[in-house]
Parts: structure tokens; C-alpha cells; sequence
């Protein structure tokens, strides 16, 4: 269908299921824009937000990464930010989503416009733009992290760099979410806790990783055993 109804189209065709930082970074290494833009295919782009989104990176030369703000489909607020994950937050299974300098975090779209853009420590990968000077300086997505905390890491890495990440309300999508997870419920998960391993391995060091990755995989195994009670 792509290839009939968007002849401008580039399509790259795997034959098998690659992972969301490998399949990216195929597009990355044939793309040739001064901004490399992560998208979800479950998310609507509200008009002009792409737009609004590069105006806003032109206007930020430090800004390595940058995210909209992101809806749910009845337009209620989804969380598209977080401060980098701590070893304490991943085992009560909290992120935390606090702003510096604000008194307390947003709960609805008009209170997340009323900020305007505000800088954080990573963004969602469903809309995610790239500066490429950026990630020519710390290199292309971890292709180790086969499914989730890719761009937590991609962010941390940004960061550590000296590059700066964003949300710019004023560019608005909405993310329908999770629909290729719920068709493998239980291979999402698995595939959740060792990207999270991973991520603490790499960031925090190979004890804190494999902590982490035996506390999640406990508690999975008792939440099964609690629903196979009932």
C-alpha cells in the first residue's frame, strides 16, 4: 500500500522483527534530514505539529532531542516525559514525572499548555525528533534494548553529552498506545524487564541491573500465581 499510494516513499522491508532501535536505525543511516523523527504508527500528528516541532529545535541549538505533547485518544493528557529512571522508582513502579521548577506536576493538557516548552530528562519514543549533529556525536539508538527504555537511554546519552531534551506543548499528537504490545502480552513484558536490566547494566552498573531484573521477574511470577489463584 505504501508503495502504491506514496511513490516518495523509501520502504525498507525486513523479514523479520528487528526491534525498535535496530528497524530505526536502518531509516537513520539512509536519512538525510538535519532532524531524524521517531514516530509511532498508532499516533495521529495534530496539524502542524511536525512543523512546529523543527521551528522549535531551529530555535534551540542545544536542544538534542525534543518531544510534542502527547494525547490520549478522548484528548485526556498522556505522559510522554519522565525524569531518568531510579533503581527505587523501577521497583515500586513509578516514574517520576516532576518538572524543575514547577510546584507540582500537570494533570491536564491546559496545564501542560500554560508551562509552554519545558526542558526534562527524556521523552517518549511514540514522536521523539533527533537533532543529527546530535546523535552524529553520541551514535545511533542502542540496538542491545530490543523493546522499551531506547529513548530513555538515547535521552541519557544526549545528556551526558551536553545536549538538552524538550517537550514543546504546542506541537500536539495523539498516541493510541500499547497496540502492539497487547497482542503478546506476556513476550512484552519479558521484553520489558530486560531492557530494563539492560538500561541499569549500562547506567548503573551490572549488580544494580541484575538486582533489578530479579526483583521485576519475582514479582511477575508472583502476579501470576495470585491470578491463577483466583
Amino acid at each position: 500500500m505504501v508503495r502504491q499510494r506514496y511513490a516518495q516513499a523509501i520502504v525498507i522491508e525486513n523479514s523479520e522483527n528487528r526491534g525498535f532501535a535496530a528497524a530505526n536505525n536502518q531509516a537513520l543511516e539512509i536519512a538525510r534530514g538535519r532532524y531524524f523523527l521517531l514516530l509511532n504508527p498508532d499516533t495521529v500528528c495534530r496539524p502542524g505539529a511536525l512543523e512546529t516541532l523543527v521551528g522549535f529545535m531551529d530555535s534551540k541549538p542545544k536542544c538534542g532531542a525534543a518531544g510534542p505533547m502527547v494525547l490520549n485518544p478522548d484528548g485526556s493528557l498522556q505522559y510522554s516525559w519522565a525524569r531518568f529512571p531510579s533503581f527505587w522508582n523501577e521497583i515500586r513502579g513509578k516514574l517520576d514525572r516532576r518538572i524543575a521548577g514547577v510546584s507540582r506536576v500537570p494533570k491536564t493538557p491546559d496545564e501542560v499548555r500554560a508551562l509552554g516548552a519545558f526542558r526534562v530528562d527524556w521523552v517518549g519514543g511514540c514522536c521523539l525528533m533527533a537533532r543529527r549533529d546530535a546523535i552524529a556525536q553520541v551514535g545511533p539508538m542502542d540496538e542491545s534494548l530490543f523493546m522499551y527504555c531506547e529513548e530513555t537511554d538515547w535521552c541519557m546519552r544526549f545528556s551526558r553529552a551536553g545536549w538538552e531534551v524538550w517537550v514543546e506543548p504546542a506541537a500536539e499528537i495523539i498516541h493510541f498506545g500499547g497496540q502492539s504490545s497487547a497482542q503478546i502480552p506476556e513476550e512484552a513484558a519479558r521484553r520489558l524487564r530486560a531492557s530494563k536490566k539492560r538500561y541499569f547494566e549500562k547506567h548503573c552498573g551490572r549488580c544494580r541491573g541484575f538486582a533489578l531484573w530479579s526483583a521485576l521477574s519475582m514479582r511477575s511470577v508472583v502476579k501470576r500465581m495470585l491470578k491463577g489463584d483466583q
